[in-house]
């Protein structure tokens, strides 16, 4: 019988894996209840996702993210990422590959992981202050808006939560990764039961590629996807459905670029 590999797992969790290797997986399954946690656990965060993220999928394109208009921008920042890439190489070739420039090539862990871990940090450490929650009150909002758009290079209004009973708590700058421009900031919402999440956002990933992931970490769940403009992370404690339906809210606005009457540049 050929041996179960990880990346079996991973298809069978996927519903990818040969079906005729199906019954040989159940009696894997069966007799690996470790593994067989960790299947469970994979299908249930491709499950979250799909309900998080299928809706807006159907919707029909936003103009702004039309492949002409795609194609036109992409254009227009070629020219910029050649340059960035010329620098590079110079870099690299003067033997700095080992430090700080080369980190972006050299660290294993994906981008995307290391945000996750910075939201969730962020996020264990504010919700738990009463007074200095935030930096930026709810009653400062436009304030806000402006002082976290002027640092992170990029529209940022504050995403309307009241649908999902939640109100805007405020919000702060933190600093963030160095390939990321350096900082982040974090919104804070806060429903009538006293239960809080978090929203932390930055700069677009160097490469633009769009992504979404689910995470749990120490009992907090992370929602994080990144798009050409920004990376969001929502983070909180709430029950699967309430905090899906949060996340969704967060990520429909932010990637619509309508949010609470502001509008992220096209």
């Amino acid at each position: 019988m050929t041996a179960i590999t990880r990346d079996d797992l991973m298809a069978y969790a996927d519903g990818q894996l040969d079906p005729a290797r199906n019954g040989a997986m159940a009696s894997y399954l069966a007799a690996n209840p470790d593994a067989a946690a960790e299947v469970a656990l994979w299908q249930r965060q491709s499950d979250a996702l799909h309900s998080l993220f299928d809706p807006v999928a159907a919707e029909p394109v936003p103009a702004r993210l039309r492949a002409r208009r795609l194609a036109a921008a992409q254009s227009r920042g070629r020219g910029r990422a050649l340059r960035w890439a010329a620098a590079a190489v110079v870099l690299l070739s003067l033997g700095l590959g080992a430090g700080w420039f080369s980190r972006p090539l050299l660290d294993s862990r994906p981008a995307s992981a290391s945000l996750i871990a910075d939201a969730v940090n962020a996020h264990t450490v504010f919700v738990a202050e009463s007074r200095h929650a935030v930096e930026v009150g709810n009653d400062d909002s436009a304030h806000l808006s402006s002082w976290l758009s002027n640092r992170l290079d990029t529209d940022l209004a504050m995403p309307d939560l009241s649908a999902q009973g939640f109100a805007l708590v405020g919000g702060r700058l933190l600093p963030g990764e160095p390939d990321l421009g350096g900082r982040a900031a974090q919104l804070m919402y806060e429903n009538a039961g006293k239960q809080r999440i978090t929203v932390y956002v930055t700069a677009a990933l160097p490469d633009h590629q769009p992504a979404r992931q689910l995470a749990s970490l120490d009992g907090t769940e992370a929602f994080y996807w990144a798009n050409a403009r920004i990376t969001c992370t929502v983070v909180g404690t709430l029950p699967d459905e309430q905090m899906q339906a949060v996340s969704r809210a967060v990520y429909v606005q932010l990637t619509d670029g309508d949010v609470g009457g502001g509008r992220y540049r096209g």
